[in-house]
């Protein structure tokens, strides 16, 4: 089938008439699901969201992550965070449509051509959001694909299957990693004690980056959304402040922590939060840089990554080993 055909079997299987669709149009900035905008005859706008085929080239944890997404914009929506609301889903192979998930749109752009205040205020607003998204607990830790297994009752049980798949993937890959692969488990081993600290598996987005934090500007700014949870898991808190400080440090942001704790999230950074931020760290570049392999990244980007984001990985690592 064509994918116009395709969107319009999506919309029928939502309960909306398939004769609506107006116009597609692909959506940027993505790196796994092809995404797409539809637009309906009463100016309804949804998000359509096709994974790639299985064969394509992936990192393991890759696995279910339009189930993931769709986990957690149900959760969002019990707290009242603003994120794309689910319209349809298809997660199974045997549907006509393919495996899709259709989402509704959420308004807003980038963090572009913000005044500092409007920057602070929304930095102070997203860490509320982020707090209410950590009362939601789930089930066990872990993916909630449960593709290294079913959802368990540890932390540390969790991410360790987490992290020792991500190894086996830069090695599976030969990615380039600024420290060899053995040394880079050794020290996260060396740390894993403080995993057993986390006793409540809690909602994690794990990509709150700018790119998927959406600014609505109107009279005032605010945040139109919180968008592409598909690498949500069950875990500890302290693991989203990573994205939340892509390459830099939650700890000197005090708009957003202020915001957070107002909100009752709590967040002091004793030993054992460091440590375990300082391996969350680890996990996210190192996920940044083998990725980069089965995405197939131009030189630039490669460059890119190699002097931006393997420094931080090594900065995180050293912390891990301070004190030893």
């Amino acid at each position: 089938m064509d994918d116009w055909e395709r969107a319009r079997l999506v919309l029928a299987a939502a309960g909306l008439p398939p004769e609506s669709l107006t116009e597609r149009r692909s959506l940027g900035g993505g790196t796994y699901n092809t995404v797409e905008e539809l637009s309906l005859t009463d100016g309804t706008r949804l998000v359509l969201k096709i994974p790639p085929l299985p064969t394509t080239p992936g990192l393991a944890y890759e696995s279910e992550l339009l189930g993931a997404e769709a986990e957690f914009c149900r959760a969002a929506e019990t707290v009242g965070v603003p994120a794309p609301r689910v319209v349809g889903a298809a997660l199974g192979d045997s549907a006509p449509t393919g495996r899709h998930l259709l989402l509704t749109y959420c308004p807003g752009a980038g963090w572009e051509d913000l005044e500092a205040a409007q920057a602070a205020a929304l930095r102070r607003e997203l860490g509320g959001l982020v707090a209410r998204l950590h009362r939601v607990t789930g089930p066990g830790f872990g993916y909630p694909s449960q593709t290294f297994g079913p959802l368990t009752p540890d932390w540390r049980t969790a991410f360790t299957a987490m992290y020792d798949a991500l190894l086996a993937d830069a090695r599976r890959y030969r990615a380039w990693l600024p420290r060899p692969v053995d040394e880079v488990a050794r020290t996260a081993k060396a740390a894993y004690d403080c995993l057993d600290d986390v006793t409540v598996p809690s909602l994690v987005h794990f990509d709150l980056w700018d790119g998927n934090i959406l600014v609505e500007r109107g009279e005032s700014v605010r945040v139109g959304g919180l968008i592409d949870g598909e690498r949500m898991f069950w875990g500890d808190p302290i693991a989203d402040f990573v994205s939340l400080a892509l390459l830099g440090d939650i700890r000197r942001d005090e708009d957003f922590l202020a915001g957070y704790q107002e909100a009752g999230g709590e967040v002091e950074f004793t030993a054992s939060a460091r440590r375990r931020y300082a391996l969350y760290r680890s996990y996210l570049y190192l996920i940044m840089l083998i990725e980069s392999v089965p995405r197939g990244l131009d030189d630039g980007h490669l460059a890119w990554r190699r002097e931006q984001v393997a420094p931080q990985l090594t900065a995180a690592l050293d912390e891990l080993t301070e004190g030893d």
